[in-house]
């Protein structure tokens, strides 16, 4: 199994901008496709982006020219850098390895209005 440790989220105001980084343990991290989801209060847990070993993206709508999910495969690290927040991108965010259904324990963004 591998260990997904997230970092990065807080508190910030709407049209701000945070980074999210999950380091993955293990030496797996770079063959492998990792996904960032989020969930929000009372509301199922959703696909923000993925990212494949190679580099090949692709992104919900909801977060489509504001959000870009990269990768390091030297550092093990996924990150997510979010642009141009809103008060509805608030939620949990958890990184994913969907190859072995491994998650993180999340970290918390918040966007006040």
């Amino acid at each position: 199994q591998v260990q997904l440790v997230e970092s990065g989220g807080g508190l910030v105001q709407a049209g701000g901008s945070l980074r999210l980084s999950c380091v993955a343990s293990g030496s797996i991290f770079k063959l492998r496709t990792m996904a960032w989801y989020r969930q929000a209060p009372g509301k199922e847990r959703e696909l923000v982006a993925r990212i494949t070993g190679p580099g090949i993206t692709n992104y919900a709508e909801f977060v489509k020219g504001r959000f870009t999910i990269s990768r390091d495969n030297a550092r093990n690290t996924v990150y997510l850098q979010m642009n141009s927040l809103l008060p509805e991108d608030t939620a949990v965010y958890y990184c994913h390895m969907p190859s072995l259904d491994s998650w993180g324990q999340g970290t918390q963004v918040t966007v006040s209005s």
